[in-house]
């Protein structure tokens, strides 16, 4: 997995908007007294304290190969430890993965090690973004062309039928995608919203500078796609794909 940095705090802008998929493929998991859950790949640590509070007699670990993350997870009293998820051994009998595997080259691969590697009746729940067709993703990576970033394109994730086709061999498999209709506010929210996910590559790729001439041609492009309502809010489609399966 290529090496991201992250912003904690410019992560935590849209706390509820990318909190809330995390509550849907929750309520899927029908483990009821695991003795181990993992967060697998768990950003600040603000959704993981929701995994305790589910299951408050498991023990509940978490993991994330930042170190900013870790830091922030820390500081809030979770368990995490600094780990690349494409390369850790899988432990526990609930996995969760909310918004991480997208980042993971051949993750379908990894999905089908993890499922093997649970214990019987373990769980896996994974929910990533759909949504790299999108206008958003499309013109953030027209414009990355002009300074030589390269970002991620459609073959990113796979479709529904796909993971639900590589998680057959489970005794339950669960597969959905869901488009949130997200309003948004403030100034170019949408932009926003993908510097903090999307836009990471390209920050991490340019100078100051450069990044800040990447931004002036994207920002208008934005603007245009997403315009903003006659009260000030934006809508902002974000498709999303959800699978839970149990071993």
């Amino acid at each position: 997995m290529a090496s991201t940095s992250w912003d904690p705090a410019l992560y935590l802008d849209f706390d509820d908007h990318r909190s809330r998929p995390f509550a849907d493929l929750l309520a899927r998991i029908r483990a009821t007294a695991p003795d181990h859950v993992v967060d697998a790949g768990c950003g600040p640590g603000h959704l993981t304290a929701v995994l305790q509070a589910r299951w408050p007699d498991a023990r509940v670990t978490a993991f994330d190969s930042s170190p900013d993350m870790v830091a922030a997870a820390r500081e809030r009293g979770i368990d995490a430890t600094e780990q690349d998820v494409d390369t850790w051994t899988p432990v526990g009998d609930v996995i969760v993965s909310n918004a991480v595997l997208q980042w993971v080259p051949g993750h379908r691969a990894l999905l089908r090690r993890w499922l093997a590697a649970l214990p019987d009746a373990g769980w896996l729940a994974v929910q990533v973004p759909g949504n790299f067709s999108a206008p958003s993703h499309v013109l953030a990576r027209d414009v990355a062309d002009r300074f030589d970033v390269t970002l991620r394109d459609a073959a990113t994730v796979a479709e529904p039928a796909d993971y639900a086709e590589d998680l057959a061999g489970a005794s339950v498999v669960d597969v959905w995608e869901t488009t949130y209709l997200q309003r948004l506010t403030g100034e170019d929210p949408v932009l926003r919203w993908i510097s903090g996910t999307a836009l990471r590559p390209v920050r991490d790729a340019l100078s100051d500078a450069a990044y800040r001439d990447y931004v002036e041609v994207l920002a208008p492009r934005l603007r245009e796609a997403y315009p903003t309502n006659a009260d000030g809010s934006t809508w902002f489609p974000f498709r999303r794909i959800f699978l839970v399966a149990r071993r």
